[in-house]
């Protein structure tokens, strides 16, 4: 299930929740809902309610990690590939096509994240640009010790770039835990029942539960598009990537 999809679950099975305790309030017999009865859901739905909390913020750090560590990511690719330039550039003019290269690179990065943020879709690697760079500052015949120097460090810096790519987009398929997301949104459901179980029966308590189940869905969607940086609705930006196209060639 999509993001949108499981919002929309959790929306359906939550107010759900709310509407069927309102209908089981009117079909109880009346001793099932007098105060004692009232005192115990409340004790054992508050133990139920801290547990879903819980759950809940097990899930937004673990969705907030997961966002973090793949803009940090994206942001040293953008600093290698900036200083991988700069070293290319002190080695001499012959490397004019190897700094082509990585900057078509960085820009076909570019074009990928705005292309599958519109299309909704995930992010593939392509590793033929990468390898030809490779190539290429493999191919350079050093005429000194500095030439050497730079050579290993501009290799190093393109196979950690490589390496750098190749993990982002593999941690495109971290996912959620699933049974921590439907368990959290049916222990939410019996707590919004609980509570429906001794409302009164009117317009504004319905609307009420709906705000509330929709700011709680709104909520689980919000967690679960952190889980897919570029092409959800929280996506990281390129503005680092940006940055570095500016500077490249230069």
């Amino acid at each position: 299930m999509s993001s949108f999809e499981t919002g929309v679950a959790a929306l359906v099975c939550v107010f759900g929740g709310a509407l069927l305790g309102m209908f089981l309030r009117t079909v109880l017999p009346k001793h099932h809902l007098d105060s004692e009865t009232k005192d115990v859901v409340k004790l054992g739905m508050g133990l139920v309610g801290t547990m879903a909390a819980l759950i809940l913020g097990l899930l937004v750090t673990s969705a907030k990690s997961a966002y973090d560590t793949q803009a940090t990511e994206l942001t040293q690719a953008s600093a290698n590939a900036l200083m991988l330039d700069r070293i290319l550039s002190h080695y001499g003019p012959e490397t004019g096509e190897a700094r082509q290269t990585l900057k078509n690179l960085v820009a076909g990065a570019i074009d990928k994240m705005s292309s599958a943020g519109r299309r909704g879709s995930r992010v593939e690697p392509s590793h033929y640009g990468h390898e030809s760079l490779y190539e290429q500052i493999h191919s350079l015949s050093p005429q000194d010790e500095a030439q050497k120097s730079l050579k290993s460090e501009a290799l190093a810096l393109a196979l950690s770039l490589g390496q750098t790519r190749s993990l982002m987009y593999e941690q495109q398929e971290i996912a959620p835990s699933k049974p921590l997301v439907f368990v959290m949104i049916f222990w939410l459901a019996i707590v919004f029942l609980s509570w429906g179980l001794f409302a009164p029966k009117h317009a504004t308590v319905v609307a009420t539960f709906f705000i509330a189940a929709l700011a709680v869905s709104v909520a689980i969607f919000l967690i679960l598009e952190m889980y897919t940086p570029y092409r959800g609705l929280i996506r990281i930006s390129s503005a680092p990537l940006r940055a570095a196209l500016s500077q490249l060639g230069q």
